[in-house]
């Protein structure tokens, strides 16, 4: 669906009128192409003092090659040496920068927090379009102190008012890492830094230690077996192409109904087709044999989900039932049959589809906003009892450009897609490379995760 508004936006008419007017002017977000850098543009690495992380950062960052900066810091000067990443110092020719990352992590108190104003101060305006902020702290929970406690905490606040304050369609994250996870950081570094995460920003997400397990970063799914459920269209058939393309081989998963668009959409990624209902009694049984054929399951994405939306007064208890059904209790019977009857590989990945409704709630969507809100719960309440290196985690879309979205009253979709600080709506594909994050082995060390695809919506912000 073509967003009309952007591309009069960028006329010589539209930037007059959208300047005079004051009205939202959206960046054209820059994405995935597998043939450019992991950061087309240069990156200005910088630390706190004494902060832990710097190592582990400076090693991702020599591992893609960064044309990286730094100012005037001896010891993170030193630690880029060790890890084997050239730096140059930051001086007056040094005009732009595609990628700004700060390690918060040796920050312990209130007073201290003042090194993130003299980090980003002198340089909020030097970010380029389509940039990337990206701040590594401590999580939270394991300080050391209370004061250090507060402090890592209070990076929430400062990373999501950065992304609303820069535009420009920049992305700024944090990364919260636990004690001795480091390690496990550069998977989640590595998407955050690229255009990847176009449509991900204001976001936190939780490193955790895991078994680090090596991959191919080219073909981070190679040898892989996905199924993907609802992979007839929309975001499922972007998260089926997408998955693909990193090497997985995709098991398209959809109704029978649906049979001709699965037959296509495998068709054109070299995956095949299981064509049931999720509802099914047996959904999971025969999820688990269609994989058996591929050398077992090792990912699967729960994608699969219907709206039914009538305000609570007027909706029938079969809409009820049915998006409760297919949406939150198909997946967990699914999820339930593949854990204990050995339907996962070693170091399988279980994600699922959440939504914004189920962070903010949605006029007119009482039972698609509980079903989504049940999403996160399983998610929450699933990971921590998860054996064998196997992790589930879940994305929560905002609005998306799909046919779905397309059917929206016009007044109420230009709302959705300017209700956001990157002042459009996203792509489906830029749900699928968050799902790709969970889904490589890389990524051992983020379980329990909901990240919202929404460019910083704010509803529920």
């Amino acid at each position: 669906m073509t967003d009309q508004y952007q591309a009069f936006a960028k006329s010589p008419i539209g930037k007059f009128v959208i300047k005079n007017l004051g009205l939202p002017s959206p960046t054209f977000l820059e994405r995935f192409d597998s043939v450019t850098p992991v950061v087309k543009g240069s990156v200005l690495f910088g630390a706190a003092s004494a902060s832990s992380l710097a190592p582990s950062i400076a090693q991702v960052l020599a591992n893609i090659h960064a044309n990286c900066y730094t100012e005037n810091n001896v010891e993170l000067q030193q630690i880029s040496a060790q890890a084997g990443l050239s730096v140059n110092l930051v001086n007056e020719h040094t005009a732009k920068y595609k990628v700004v990352i700060f390690d918060a992590s040796g920050i312990e108190n209130s007073e201290q927090l003042k090194a993130l104003y003299h980090f980003f101060n002198p340089i909020a305006r030097q970010i380029q379009s389509s940039g990337r902020v990206i701040v590594v702290g401590i999580t939270p929970e394991t300080a050391k102190t209370v004061k250090q406690a507060i402090a890592q905490r209070a990076l929430v606040g400062f990373v999501k008012s950065v992304a609303k304050e820069f535009k420009k369609g920049i992305a700024a994250n944090l990364i919260y890492v636990d004690q001795d996870a480091e390690k496990n950081l550069e998977s989640t570094l590595r998407f955050a830094i690229s255009p990847r995460s176009a449509y991900v920003s204001g976001q936190v997400i939780h490193v955790s230690q895991a078994k680090v397990i090596e991959i191919d970063w080219a073909k981070p799914l190679a040898g892989k077996t996905a199924v993907v459920t609802g992979a007839s269209r929309g975001i499922g058939e972007a998260i089926a192409h997408i998955l693909a393309r990193d090497g997985a081989h995709v098991i398209c998963l959809d109704v029978p109904q649906q049979q001709a668009d699965l037959d296509r959409v495998a068709n054109e990624i070299g995956g095949s087709t299981l064509a049931i209902d999720i509802t099914a009694d047996d959904a999971g049984e025969q999820i688990k044999l269609a994989a058996q054929k591929q050398g077992g399951l090792d990912i699967i994405v729960q994608n699969a989900g219907i709206t039914r939306d009538k305000t609570l007064a007027k909706m029938k208890p079969e809409l009820w039932d049915l998006v409760i059904n297919i949406n939150l209790s198909a997946i967990e019977r699914v999820n339930d049959y593949l854990l204990t009857h050995a339907g996962l590989n070693e170091n399988g990945r279980i994600i699922c589809v959440s939504s914004i409704s189920g962070v903010a709630g949605n006029l007119g969507q009482t039972n698609y906003a509980t079903s989504k809100a049940g999403i996160i719960g399983l998610v929450q309440y699933t990971a921590p009892t998860l054996t064998q290196g196997i992790t589930i985690n879940a994305v929560a879309p905002g609005f998306i450009e799909t046919q779905m979205t397309a059917a929206i009253p016009f007044a109420i979709r230009e709302a959705g897609r300017r209700m956001n600080s990157m002042s459009q709506g996203g792509l489906p594909v830029d749900v699928a490379e968050t799902i790709a994050l969970f889904a490589t082995a890389a990524s051992s060390g983020l379980n329990g995760n909901v990240v919202r695809v929404c460019g910083q919506s704010l509803l529920g912000a």
